[in-house]
């Protein structure tokens, strides 16, 4: 099999959340010779593309976002040894520690957000519902992350979302994390009044948010948040 098939047999398998040709795939690849980054970045990655086609175009859904996530660990499982240290910065989008806030157990539009950004590259630490403010800062810290995201789907507990961010302000470390904010009674408003970064309505909206946040070159906190409406 040439390298463009086995790149492309790649990118097929993890679009369908085929772990088991993908392992098989990764290996056939190391043993062509080919280089794993390109073929994380030629194949792989475009594998997750599809995926996020399909799920905006209404043709996939949450257990398909979830199968090809794992998919690509499966990849990374079998390319990352092979792939030089000075490479790895190009690998990922950075880590995500997402939860709902305090007082909320609400954890679907949290889950299909972290699906999401699994399938758009980044390394997401879900910390679950009901979290305590202290509790994103502590594995914010722990894991080195880049994104604080923060779920709420009741209007009392959107209030938390603020606790969190004038906690980071208290602590000196709000310039460290890009913070985002999102569900039902959110709203860009919300996000400006609180002091966020940045907004998405949809889980689509929240992978294109967070990576224009990391991408774009601007350090948190930013004067006005990003927000992605679609």
């Amino acid at each position: 099999m040439s390298k463009a098939e086995l790149i492309g047999r790649l990118a097929t398998a993890i679009a369908d959340g085929d772990e088991e040709t993908v392992k098989e795939t990764a290996r056939a690849v190391l043993a062509a010779g080919i280089d794993p980054l390109e073929a994380i970045t030629q194949g792989a990655v475009k594998g997750l593309d599809i995926i996020g086609e399909r799920y905006q175009r209404l043709e996939a859904f949450l257990p398909d976002l979830i199968r090809g996530g794992d998919a690509m660990k499966a990849c990374l499982g079998v390319f990352l040894p092979h792939v030089k240290p000075e490479q790895m910065q190009s690998i990922s989008s950075g880590t995500v520690v997402i939860g709902t806030v305090s007082g909320d157990i609400h954890d679907i539009g949290k889950n299909l957000v972290a699906s999401m950004l699994s399938v758009t590259g980044f390394d997401v630490c879900d910390i679950g519902t009901d979290v305590p403010v202290k509790r994103f800062i502590e594995k914010a810290e722990e894991v080195k992350a880049r994104v604080i995201a923060m779920s709420a789907l009741l209007t009392y507990s959107a209030n938390y979302q603020k606790q969190v961010i004038d906690y980071l302000k208290d602590r000196g470390l709000r310039e460290k994390y890009y913070v985002v904010v999102g569900g039902a009674p959110v709203s860009p408003e919300w996000a400006a009044d609180i002091g966020a970064d940045g907004y998405a309505r949809t889980a689509i909206g929240a992978g294109r948010l967070m990576k224009k946040l990391v991408g774009g070159g601007t350090a948190p906190p930013l004067p006005q948040p990003l927000v992605v409406e679609q």
